[in-house]
């Protein structure tokens, strides 16, 4: 069956197409940029133009799709995405059967209107990526081998993005997660300065963690172009993150048959990155 997946040059929607090609599945990728898509995704998968925000441009890319790995944001820097709901309806009319959906931080409009139609579905709701340390720390230890970070000791259960794509991959493959709802976390939970000793560990070189104070926090984020209301946001993520946002769980684990990995697995994984 034909497999549509979007966002498949970001985080997770590569390796979902990478897991099903390695699986045997036909993959059509859908992308704003088909270009850029063409260069990252592997051979053999088919690449179709669409905007998750256009739902109408979805209407050739949806033929003969039985199912779709949707996202409702995108976690690429350079792009804002807020899919429009009304793609479940296109997608229903078309014929696919089996819808998995990446859930941001909270569900919403997209998650509301799956659940009302009669399309098999399962959410996976992963907490803190791993992947996101590239984005926050990543240039500042390639430029000055030091991590710069506010409330240092704030815990997180990171999970590899690996993983999130591999629980996609059995969600769309396999007929026994209907209208299940996977809460993702990695095996354990790590501050902050831990994470960061864990990557000076995968490189062979040390990394000091400089603790900031929250108003040089907040000029931090007001300096990368955020608005006050995302900075008030992310300062009260700090300091209180939320319980689940830390607390770990066997769900990996239990929907693939081994166990997740490690932050320091996935920090030897990207070592190159840092350097």
């Amino acid at each position: 069956m034909t497999i549509l997946v979007t966002g498949a040059t970001g985080t997770v929607g590569q390796h979902v197409t990478e897991l099903l090609v390695q699986r045997g599945a036909f993959v059509r990728a859908l992308t704003r940029n088909p270009e850029r898509a063409r260069v990252k995704l592997p051979e053999g998968v088919e690449i179709a133009a669409g905007n998750l925000m256009k739902p109408e441009t979805l209407e050739d890319a949806l033929q003969g799709v039985k199912a779709m790995f949707l996202i409702t944001s995108s976690d690429e820097f350079d792009a804002d995405l807020n899919t429009d709901p009304k793609v479940l309806a296109l997608a229903e009319a078309a014929g696919v059967k089996r819808v998995v959906v990446l859930v941001g931080y909270e569900e919403g409009p997209v998650e509301e209107a799956l659940r009302a139609s009669g399309m098999q579905w399962t959410l996976v709701k992963p907490t803190e990526f791993m992947a996101n340390v590239l984005v926050d720390w990543r240039e500042m230890i390639r430029s000055e081998g030091v991590v710069r970070e506010f409330c240092g000791d704030a815990l997180s259960a990171r999970v590899h993005e690996g993983d999130i794509a591999a629980v996609a991959v059995e969600a769309l493959l396999g007929g026994s997660h209907h209208g299940r709802s996977y809460l993702l976390t990695g095996p354990e939970a790590l501050t902050r300065r831990e994470a960061v000793r864990a990557i000076a560990a995968a490189i062979g070189k040390d990394i000091p963690f400089v603790e900031l104070t929250e108003e040089e926090a907040r000029q931090n984020w007001r300096d990368q172009g955020y608005d006050e209301e995302s900075v008030e946001f992310f300062a009260q993520i700090a300091k209180n993150p939320p319980e689940a946002g830390y607390t770990v769980l066997p769900t990996v684990e239990q929907v693939l048959g081994r166990l997740a990995r490690t932050f320091a697995e996935w920090a030897i994984e990207h070592k190159r990155e840092f350097l």
